[in-house]
């Protein structure tokens, strides 16, 4: 499933939240390296989507608690607050997982 990701980050933008400073935004992107990092040690290797995808949240400062959530919903996660407004990716309906 491809990720839209300019049409997340409007929907991002327009999401009324404080944005990291500077110093906390560089410090979430050390911390998203060190994910991905991770990652790949394991063999799970993130998608050119995925990893667009959280490059434009760190580069729109989202805090990590938020940006969990936006992905959450993104992919209609029965976790994901279903008023946030963040379009799901899925085409099935939240309650139906």
């Amino acid at each position: 499933m491809a990720i839209d990701v300019e049409a997340v980050r409007i929907e991002v933008c327009a999401l009324d939240y404080v944005r990291g400073t500077p110093a906390e935004a560089a410090m979430w992107r050390e911390d998203n390296a060190d994910a991905r990092a991770n990652l790949a040690i394991e063999g799970v290797a993130l998608s050119a989507d995925d990893d667009a995808l959280f490059d434009m949240l760190r580069d729109e400062a989202v805090p990590p608690p938020l940006a969990t959530a936006i992905v959450l919903k993104l992919f209609g996660h029965p976790d994901a607050d279903p008023d946030m407004a963040i379009t799901s990716l899925s085409t099935e309906p939240d309650h139906a997982r």
